[in-house]
């Protein structure tokens, strides 16, 4: 379970970045604000110790499923992005979160 968790988190990294790109207005149910709520936490630099509230209810209202399938092109995008693939990869485990079970 705790790599299904990490996992998920290190999609949410990917799709942080993807939806940060010009143009992309919803990600897995997730608009760029709700990504933006959750960078502190995985931000390379100076992250906070823990997601905000806001950050997890973003994450609350994502399609963890659709995140999972993301996973594939994390690298890329979280060295682009300044996202510590470790901090993103505990983000749904820190907010309570449970992710799909083919999520791994």
């Amino acid at each position: 379970m705790a790599k299904a968790q990490a996992l998920a988190a290190l999609l949410l990294a990917i799709v942080l970045a993807l939806a940060a790109m010009e143009g992309a207005h919803a990600i897995c149910g997730m608009a760029n604000e709700d990504f933006k709520l959750c960078q502190a936490a995985a931000s390379v630099n100076d992250p906070t110790d823990t997601p905000s509230a806001e950050c997890c209810a973003a994450l609350g209202k994502a399609d963890l499923g659709c995140i999972c399938r993301y996973r594939g092109v994390a690298g890329i995008w979280m060295r682009i992005y300044h996202i510590d693939p470790n901090r993103a990869m505990a983000l749904p485990g820190k907010c309570g979160l449970t992710m799909p079970s083919n999520c791994s």
